[in-house]
């Protein structure tokens, strides 16, 4: 049985993300153009201090679940504990408008709606951990959601934005069941992630079938 994803930005790098970033048996982290993430393999010092020596000239990082209690020249900042969501059963996918699959030449709008939605976290390569769905309406890129971490037998859902004057319309669950759907037909079991205050995410989230599997640290790292 594949590893349950209580580690999964460390377990991505050291598996079907190695490619993405750079690691050893203590630290690993994405590549700064591909995603702002970066892990560790366990709690102690050691692998803080191997986690300092990768990470270059960055600002910011985040870590998740597994959490060094130093990083020499960096401050660590509690960002809140997250809940781990996965489901086993294929949603219903609600009706709705027409589904883009996103590719390079929509990655300008995907910049631009995650800037204005979650900014800091999706980057220009981002688009290489996963792949993308998108729903256009009005001319611009409305709402889209994709894959992001991956893992033997795990994919994560990430990417889940609506730009602020297309909610309410179910894009977003639109999306992401479509989105689950095609994980579990690779063979894979989807997750994701949601702070716990989001509450209208996990109403949405509960309604396609996901349900909370663990909750995990959440962590900045700022030089």
């Amino acid at each position: 049985m594949n590893a349950a994803p209580d580690n999964p930005i460390w377990q991505a790098l050291r598996s079907d993300h190695a490619a993405l970033g750079s690691g050893d048996d203590l630290a690993a982290v994405y590549r700064a153009e591909v995603a702002p993430f970066v892990g560790v393999a366990a709690a102690d010092a050691r692998c803080g201090e191997a986690l300092a020596e990768r990470l270059g000239d960055r600002e910011t990082c985040y870590l998740v679940g597994v959490i060094p209690p130093h990083v020499p020249g960096w401050q660590l900042h509690d960002h809140g504990v997250i809940d781990q969501m996965i489901c086993s059963t294929a949603p219903d996918v609600p009706e709705g408008p027409p589904v883009v699959e996103l590719g390079a030449e929509h990655l300008d709008d995907m910049l631009a709606l995650t800037a204005l939605v979650y900014p800091g976290y999706f980057r220009r390569e981002t688009p290489r951990m996963g792949r993308y769905l998108g729903i256009y309406a009005e001319g611009r890129l409305a709402a889209m959601a994709g894959e992001r971490m991956a893992l033997p037998g795990w994919r994560e859902i990430s990417g889940v934005c609506t730009h602020p004057e297309h909610l309410g319309r179910g894009y977003a669950q639109r999306l992401v069941a479509l989105a689950t759907r095609r994980i579990l037909a690779d063979g894979r079991r989807p997750f994701l992630h949601v702070s716990a205050a989001n509450t209208r995410a996990k109403r949405i989230y509960e309604h396609l079938g996901y349900a909370d599997r663990v909750a995990l640290a959440h962590y900045v790292l700022r030089r």
